[in-house]
């Protein structure tokens, strides 16, 4: 774990120690509403099972009051927004696409770890790490949405990668679930290879996070 991430890490949990309660993750965001779907880049987590088996142990020991835990084929890291998909045209979206699948292909593969436990107030997330891989990818990213519109949406600077296995669902007080994850701080992380970026039309239903897969940008180099 490079410096950066291991003080980053260190400066959340200091912080969570101190956390009176948590914070219902469920608000409506800017624009946001029941029937509205948001085009964003993400890197989805299919066919691991060794994530697989470190989240249903960690969940199973988090079946708390006021945690909502993120279904299997919900995880998820957010990359990069796009917008609502009634506010993005296709051909917009399509020549994205493009751009992005073709600077994607000259990236290889993501070997990522995944864990320790990484909490705040909304949830409680895994650690993703080497941060320098996933910037890297959401930079191309970002150049080929930069390459078609003249404002690429969302600011560079303050990406955190992380993947949450179980968001905060109510104003709950911190110290059962405190308690229940300094016993987890330690566990072994999970290893993981990303093959490709995942273009997704996002949606809330039901206390989660949902969506329809629109593209895919392959990394193959």
């Amino acid at each position: 774990m490079s410096s950066r991430e291991l003080a980053n890490l260190h400066e959340r949990w200091t912080a969570y120690q101190d956390l009176p309660e948590l914070t219902s993750h469920w608000y409506w965001r800017p624009g946001w509403r029941a029937d509205r779907q948001f085009y964003t880049w993400h890197l989805t987590f299919e066919h691991q099972p060794e994530l697989h088996h470190v989240v249903t142990n960690l969940q199973r020991q988090l079946a708390l009051p006021g945690l909502d835990l993120v279904p299997l084929d919900g995880l998820h890291l957010t990359m990069q927004g796009l917008g609502f998909t009634d506010e993005v045209t296709d051909h917009g979206l399509r020549t994205i696409v493009a751009e992005a699948q073709r600077r994607c292909a000259g990236i290889p593969p993501l070997e990522l770890s995944l864990g320790p436990v990484d909490p705040d107030a909304e949830g409680i997330g895994l650690l993703v790490r080497p941060w320098d891989r996933v910037e890297q990818l959401r930079a191309a990213i970002r150049d080929a949405i930069g390459s078609v519109w003249q404002t690429v949406p969302e600011a560079a600077e303050g990406f955190r990668p992380h993947v949450t296995i179980a968001y905060s669902g109510s104003q709950t007080p911190t110290g059962p679930v405190r308690d229940r994850l300094n016993a987890l701080r330690h566990q072994p992380p999970a290893r993981v290879i990303i093959r490709q970026a995942t273009l997704i039309a996002l949606r809330r239903e039901r206390r989660t996070y949902q969506w329809t897969t629109v593209a895919v940008a392959s990394l193959t180099g």
